[in-house]
């Protein structure tokens, strides 16, 4: 009986040793991780919720002090702003307007935008109601000069007339920009606020005790969904049962129109297609991100999401920290991935790991998991970071034709080729079985044509 109680006290220890070591990487995920996965298709918003209307951030703000002051100093309070209220806000030099121009200062009413380039809406009567154009010029941020906009260029080309002063922005920005605006046809707020993430607050404003809904408490995969809605590129969702364009003229929606959080986001949206090899507007062919607002495509075909891992165990959702301007660094990542985490990296040093000197660009995390492959415009330097995460090697990105620039290798090392930078990587000895795969692909369309 006694050696029975010693080997499971022995038992006990054990375990609890085991928990000692991976604690700090594992523990904080476990709640969120373990959750009951209930399906895409489920309704989570509360019962109570259903009936509520929008309210506006400032009602929040009155009980949520520290969420609120956060919030309104992120770039999501200030995605639509107010020229008439503060000219201030304008980045653009409009001294440097170009004659042919379609639009003025005067005339432009909200600004779209600032970080990386900024866009201007000016009130205009389209398809019989008053609404929002946008001019045919935006400033580009990162370069500091005017370049040419035609807003019907994307994928609904063939839905709007291919004229700015035609183009209406409640199909097609509105629904992103403007709280309220994706579920009511109105714009609540300017802003991308509280309740773009909760849904309306009114009864939970009245009554604190009336559930409002709340992402992080719901299955994980269901939790990415109120950054999915504008952060994944779609397609309208009528197009699933009518793929003609055209039926859709006047009335393409660039949103998941009718979406509310807690809602089954896949029943509104429809994500933009993407074959493995087949490069498109929006995606190399490995499926890397060429434009922004890309994160949740790649996303949702990585190994993290489909284990649980959310949009916000990387970012607060409030003070939208970590971006691609301000990263926190390798400690975000080793906060799970660690040298004495079961989920790796698995040697025993950052060197070991990455065959670069630790205070080095090649042994920064994002770096080689997270490279520059997409850009805010076509003019644009490269500065969207990939969201797959898993390393992609220069013999991919050679054999798949992608441009050089776009590899992780590639980035620091300009004086080598891709195949010579694949060569350091093939004496490191590193698994190759997807190059090899791309370079599979690539050998047999060749062949195929």
């Amino acid at each position: 009986m006694k050696q029975i109680i010693i080997a499971i006290l022995f038992t006990i220890l054990g375990v609890m040793l085991v928990w000692i070591v991976f604690e700090p990487k594992i523990a904080p995920y476990y709640v969120q991780l373990t959750k009951t996965r209930v399906g895409l298709s489920a309704d989570l918003q509360p019962k109570e919720q259903k009936t509520s209307h929008f309210v506006g951030s400032k009602t929040c703000g009155k009980c949520h002090e520290e969420n609120y002051r956060d919030w309104k100093h992120s770039m999501h309070s200030r995605m639509i702003q107010d020229i008439r209220k503060d000219p201030g806000v304008v980045v653009a030099d409009f001294s440097k307007l170009p004659e042919d121009a379609d639009f003025t200062l005067k005339e432009a009413v909200y600004t779209i935008g600032s970080k990386f380039k900024q866009r201007y809406m000016i009130p205009a009567k389209i398809d019989g109601k008053e609404d929002f154009r946008l001019g045919n010029y935006q400033w580009n941020v990162q370069t500091g000069k005017w370049q040419r906009f035609k807003p019907w260029k994307y994928w609904y080309h063939d839905a709007y007339p291919h004229d700015n002063r035609r183009f209406p922005t409640s199909n097609t920005c509105d629904g992103c920009h403007f709280t309220g605006y994706m579920s009511t046809g109105k714009r609540v707020e300017l802003a991308i606020a509280c309740e773009s993430c909760h849904g309306p607050g009114s009864k939970h404003a009245k009554t604190p005790e009336s559930p409002i809904y709340r992402a992080s408490m719901y299955d994980p995969i269901r939790t990415n969904e109120v950054c999915l809605q504008c952060h994944m590129r779609n397609r309208d969702n009528r197009l699933k049962t009518n793929p003609d364009i055209k039926s859709l003229w006047m009335k393409a929606k660039d949103y998941p129109d009718g979406y509310e959080p807690g809602r089954s986001l896949i029943a509104f949206k429809m994500a933009a297609p993407f074959v493995p090899g087949n490069e498109t507007k929006e995606f190399w062919p490995n499926g890397a991100a060429k434009k922004n607002r890309t994160q949740g495509n790649e996303f949702v075909r990585d190994a993290m999401y489909q284990h649980g891992i959310t949009c916000i165990n990387c970012h607060d959702p409030h003070r939208l920290s970590n971006t691609a301007k301000k990263p926190e660094g390798n400690r975000s990542c080793m906060k799970c991935h660690g040298f004495n985490s079961l989920i790796g990296p698995h040697q025993a040093t950052l060197e070991e790991h990455t065959h670069h000197k630790a205070d080095s660009n090649g042994s920064r995390c994002i770096e080689c998991h997270m490279p520059k492959t997409g850009r805010h415009t076509g003019k644009s330097p490269l500065t969207v970071r990939s969201h797959m995460f898993r390393f992609v090697t220069p013999a991919e990105t050679e054999a798949y034709g992608m441009p050089p620039e776009t590899n992780a290798c590639y980035h620091c090392h300009k004086e080598k080729s891709l195949e010579e930078l694949q060569s350091v990587i093939d004496k490191w000895g590193e698994d190759q079985w997807v190059s090899q795969e791309a370079i599979s692909h690539y050998i047999l369309n060749r062949v195929d044509k």
